[in-house]
């Protein structure tokens, strides 16, 4: 029998929890109940109690009651039933997890879900689920629904959406949903990234790869995409990683809206695992509609992608930095790592004849690169191709593949 654990704060929301247990347990589901509240009484009993909840968190469910200082609250509650979530799950007692809730129970439930195991079943029904999403998601595949309503009582309309919510997570436990391709996970697992003027060269060297035995993840290097990769491989989900687009780099230097964060291109070196590096796309940095792009870049070379999309193409001098921090990631890294270079274009964009073909900011890329990873075991490829011809997608897939072999991965 598979086990739910519904968490959530049983002083404003037990009606609600109840109803999901009641509706769960008549599809033959066991569940648990997580209470994280800290005020009030819980209207529904409890299989984990807050105190208990508080005391994973190491705090006193009474000093957070007394102080009344809500943020402090919420942030222990997180906390408590992270560890909790992680403890549930280690001990074979969680199959998946359902939380409903405002700002307050959304924040905590979305941190504590974002603990568990990519794959394990989580779904929030949340007020927040419309707006600005990533506190709740952050780089884990945390399903959410909006509400409507506020979680505030049972109505028509809320117990059909917490109706909806419990049928989802009864199927998402179902051991049928659970079983994978049995011949496909046998494969060793890899991860790339790609960006829209670099689809082509991903195509071919994933189309490669598959050819070698490996299934590709493929991240979309947006900030979030290349974030969930670098978790992913913290996390040591895969072997190898063909990291053609580091686009993301750009967006951090010059403040675009595609940012992963400073810590972009550091998880495969510290793994020490085979990792095969480009710099797709490294021409671009985004921005959103044309009025968001920051004064500071008046006069600088835009193209509209769409209506919401607007992107800058970067200078030499811009260039030249990323060139020294892409290297200089590569550097601080272990394992076997490789540089390509193309020497015709970073993106569809920067292509012969394209809007961002720009050969002096290329050049000044390229001889950082060359600079940067000089004479530190960083084995360096140049073609005389652009990035999206299919055999510089190939080329870099067959070397990804000899590193996998050399490692014995």
């Amino acid at each position: 029998m598979a086990t739910v654990v519904l968490l959530g704060t049983l002083d404003t929301k037990g009606v609600e929890y109840g109803f999901l247990r009641e509706r769960l347990v008549a599809r033959g589901l066991h569940v648990l109940v997580v209470d994280a509240g800290t005020q009030g009484e819980p209207r529904i009993p409890a299989d984990v109690t807050r105190a208990e909840v508080a005391a994973a968190a190491g705090a006193d469910l009474a000093e957070l009651a007394r102080a009344g200082e809500r943020g402090a609250a919420v942030e222990a509650a997180a906390r408590g039933a992270r560890e909790v979530l992680l403890r549930l799950h280690a001990q074979g007692r969680l199959d998946g997890v359902l939380a409903l809730g405002g700002s307050g129970g959304s924040a905590i439930a979305g941190a504590a879900m974002q603990a568990l195991p990519i794959g394990v079943p989580k779904l929030l029904v949340s007020t927040m689920a419309s707006g600005d999403t990533r506190a709740y998601v952050g780089t884990a595949d945390v399903t959410l629904m909006h509400s409507v309503v506020d979680v505030a009582g049972l109505n028509r309309l809320s117990r059909r959406i917490l109706g909806n919510a419990a049928a989802a997570i009864a199927g998402m436990v179902e051991p049928q949903a659970q079983a994978g391709d049995a011949e496909a996970e046998l494969r060793p697992l890899v991860a790339a990234t790609m960006f829209g003027v670099t689809t082509p060269a991903v195509t071919a060297a994933r189309a490669r790869l598959e050819q070698h035995g490996y299934e590709v993840l493929v991240f979309h290097a947006n900030g979030v995409g290349g974030a969930t990769m670098e978790s992913l491989v913290r996390s040591g989900y895969v072997k190898g990683v063909l990291d053609l687009t580091t686009t993301e780099l750009a967006d951090e230097l010059v403040g675009g809206i595609a940012s992963a964060g400073p810590h972009r291109l550091e998880a495969a070196g510290e793994a020490g695992i085979p990792q095969v590096v480009a710099p797709g796309a490294l021409d671009v940095a985004n921005f959103g509609a044309p009025e968001t792009v920051p004064a500071r870049y008046a006069g600088r070379l835009l193209y509209g992608h769409s209506a919401t999309a607007t992107l800058m193409r970067t200078s030499a001098e811009e260039c030249a930095q990323l060139g020294a921090t892409l290297g200089a990631k590569l550097r601080a890294g272990r394992g076997p790592r490789s540089l390509h270079l193309p020497l015709r274009g970073l993106s569809a964009l920067d292509a012969d004849g394209g809007p961002f073909h720009d050969p002096d900011a290329d050049a000044a890329l390229f001889a950082a690169l060359r600079a940067a990873c000089a004479g530190d075991g960083i084995a360096l490829h140049e073609a005389d191709l652009a990035i999206n011809d299919p055999a510089f997608g190939e080329a870099m897939a067959d070397d990804l593949h000899a590193l996998l072999r050399e490692a014995g991965r």
